[in-house]
């Protein structure tokens, strides 16, 4: 495993952590080595998955739902 197990940080530390990944995210896809991006694919499978775990009845946007996306592409000018 690189990185400090996500299970061992603290909340604070765990979406720092979360934050950064996904900052970087879009160069590693762009610029990085095919070994770079799949660590950092297997990193952010981590995170996501410690987050998750610890949130699992966190807040679900309704627009972030395939019943929201459909409601917005009802509506006039939706997409």
């Amino acid at each position: 495993m690189t990185g400090v197990d996500p299970g061992l940080l603290d909340d604070q530390q765990l979406m720092k952590e979360l934050e950064t990944i996904h900052r970087t995210r879009h160069d590693t896809l762009l610029h990085g080595s095919n070994d770079a991006l799949r660590i950092h694919n297997e990193r952010m499978a981590q995170l996501e998955g410690e987050y998750l775990r610890r949130n699992p009845r966190r807040p679900v946007a309704p627009g972030r739902t395939r019943e929201g996306a459909r409601e917005r592409e009802r509506q006039p000018g939706g997409a």
